[in-house]
């Protein structure tokens, strides 16, 4: 029995989902051609859809579990459970105006021409906060809407907002935010349901890993509690006697974003053979 997964077939998703596949060690064989992929070490296989047609897909049984965009799922709203939020492919759904308007508020949408490829999410919204405004729909370059007179703003996607200065304009409202999830059908079975969780449990092994490192380092005997204080690891430090009386050798677990930090109190400690390496997997 195979947990059928249906995945986005090309994009910045696309690539992301992979990527966590492979660090799980998932192997999938690239194919260009070929819509339903399985895995060789591995019982799943991939489904490669449209992003757009995902939810629709798991929540009517085509596919067992799918790794979609928020946005979509929130936007297409079909009968789906959210399983798990995967913390990558982060964006925000945004109104963006003119950027020499003016903006004082949202009445300023009353009247307007909004173009998106949202309707759904963008309806709510307006309809939640008593706006009366024309939605226009368009199927990619929304941006470009109101430079060529299509539209008075825009509702769309925003990761850096470069797109959006390119196109002199300028984005006033966060309607929501957004990044990859993993949702399933809702009548898994048992059998398919245990491979869910075997799957879960590597993807979390992968992601408890990023930003972390492996540390091990020389220190006096004296300055270990400090040491600990510093690096306190998953539950604390591994400690070893060395030969040399009144050092041992500890090893913990640090965070690359306060890397140069923490090195340069160790150091004023008085650690040496200070040895870094990076984490594949961590399984807490």
């Amino acid at each position: 029995m195979l947990l059928r997964i249906a995945v986005q077939a090309k994009g910045r998703l696309f690539e992301e989902t992979m990527t966590m596949l492979a660090e799980s060690s998932i192997k999938i064989e690239s194919s260009k051609r070929t819509l339903l992929v399985p895995a060789k070490n591995f019982p799943v296989e991939i489904l490669y859809l449209r992003d757009d047609d995902i939810p629709q897909a798991v929540a009517n049984g085509t596919a067992d579990v799918g790794i979609v965009g928020e946005n979509e799922f929130e936007e297409r709203q079909e009968d789906a459970q959210l399983i798990k939020r995967l913390d990558f492919s982060k964006c925000r759904l945004s109104l963006a105006i003119p950027k020499e308007i003016d903006y004082k508020g949202l009445e300023w949408f009353n009247g307007k021409k909004i173009a998106t490829s949202y309707p759904g999410i963008l309806g709510r919204f307006l309809k939640k906060n008593n706006i009366s405004a024309d939605i226009h729909v368009i199927t990619g370059s929304v941006e470009i809407a109101p430079g060529i007179g299509l539209a008075d703003c825009i509702f769309d996607i925003v990761s850096s907002g470069s797109t959006l200065v390119s196109n002199n304009l300028k984005e006033v409202e966060v309607v929501m935010q957004s990044e990859a999830i993993l949702i399933g059908h809702k009548g898994l079975c048992a059998e398919k349901r245990e491979i869910l969780d075997e799957m879960l449990f590597r993807f979390d092994s992968y992601k408890n890993a990023e930003g972390q490192k492996y540390i091990v380092l020389n220190i006096p005997n004296d300055k270990i509690p400090e040491v600990c204080q510093l690096l306190p690891g998953m539950k604390a430090p591994t400690i070893t006697k060395l030969e040399t009386e009144g050092w041992s050798s500890l090893a913990s677990v640090i965070a690359e974003k306060h890397f140069w930090e923490i090195i340069g109190k160790l150091k004023k400690l008085g650690a040496e053979g200070i040895l870094v390496m990076p984490i594949e997997k961590m399984i807490i």
